[in-house]
């Protein structure tokens, strides 16, 4: 069966329809939250250049009054009337791996498919957040067409995998496999469920990779990323110093290995290790390959280091046409995540 009669999961560099934030406050166990909800704005502002954004809040007047606040005070051009706000009860703020998936169907047919979140492999509380995505779809987020399937007793997080749009999915087996999210399937059971889900030619497992302060069990966005159906970008570490060194250095000759369905090597576009940074002396999982894609940009996390220069061009270099935005996520790392991490983005046509 042909690729075009299955359902199929986009890329990231289609045309986006939004961008879904879920707001830090004081019930989310983030340090420093004024710091994180200062980085929310920015990236909120970032978005705002390009497409809308829906916020996702336990309190629709509380949230927007912080943003007009952090917007004066900093000098942001946010627009916090134009935010769409969607009220629910929240755990943390982690979109990316609690928000609906977009699934195009045969006949074009809008998806979104609900997956079960369960805090990393239930490392964390994640009752609330498991439930967001039905609660804000009945709340009216979405178009009217979209249909929310309800994927459960699958877990995943989509920060877990990344699609070339064309059948192809870029995962770790590490993740995926990994106890407390679906030890009741074997791996060629998971991929079965993959393939069905989002009507794919085949699975990628990368079975190295790893960056210091990970607790995702090696999310793939932040290892290596489709850049576009025939390049991949991904995490390099030439320190042979490093605990990362031998590890991302198996992967790199695994993306060397790789072909296209097409037959041919991929085109690889190394990113660097950003410095090191700590809390408590715990190191944290800072990654340039946590990007966001969106309309006619890719957002980038910066931390002020010289390496972002690099990484910048890098990007450039693999998203021609596209500008590159630097946005300073060092406040995110605290919460052992990034850029990529707190966004979820949907295709032109799924938000309200």
């Amino acid at each position: 069966m042909k690729s075009s009669t299955k359902f199929r999961l986009p890329a990231e560099w289609e045309e986006q329809g939004g961008v879904q934030l879920t707001w830090p406050d004081e019930s989310t166990p983030w340090y420093e939250l004024p710091r994180v909800q200062e980085c929310y704005a920015r990236i909120a502002e970032a978005i705002q250049r390009f497409e809308p954004v829906l916020l996702v809040c336990a309190d629709a007047a509380a949230a927007r009054a912080r943003l007009d606040e952090i917007a004066a005070t900093l000098g942001l051009r946010l627009d916090s009337g134009a935010i769409q706000y969607c009220v629910a009860p929240i755990n943390d703020t982690w979109a990316r791996d609690h928000g609906g998936i977009a699934v195009f169907g045969p006949e074009g047919e809008k998806y979104l498919y609900d997956f079960v979140f369960n805090g990393w492999g239930l490392k964390f509380a994640s009752d609330l957040d498991n439930q967001i995505t039905k609660k804000i779809f009945f709340d009216g987020a979405f178009a009217t067409d979209v249909m929310c399937v309800d994927m459960r007793p699958f877990v995943l997080e989509g920060g877990s995998i990344d699609s070339d749009g064309a059948g192809t999915l870029l995962t770790t087996a590490r993740c995926l496999t990994s106890v407390n999210r679906n030890e009741y399937l074997s791996r060629d059971e998971i991929e079965k469920e993959l393939k069905s889900a989002f009507g794919l030619e085949r699975v990628i497992w990368l079975e190295n990779g790893s960056i210091d302060g990970d607790d995702t069990d090696g999310h793939v966005d932040i290892m290596a990323r489709f850049a576009s159906r025939d390049t991949i970008i991904y995490i390099r570490c030439e320190d042979s110093s490093a605990t990362e060194y031998e590890s991302l250095k198996a992967m790199e000759e695994e993306l060397k290995a790789l072909r296209t369905l097409d037959g041919k090597p991929y085109r690889l576009i190394p990113l660097p290790l950003p410095p090191k940074s700590y809390l408590e002396d715990y190191p944290l999982p800072a990654s340039y390959a946590n990007f966001l894609i969106v309309n006619g940009a890719v957002l980038m996390p910066g931390c002020g280091a010289a390496e972002d220069a690099v990484a910048a061009a890098a990007l450039s270099e693999a998203f021609p046409g596209r500008e590159i935005v630097t946005i300073d996520c060092s406040a995110l790392l605290s919460g052992h995540g990034g850029l990529h991490c707190v966004t979820m983005n949907f295709p032109k046509g799924y938000l309200k």
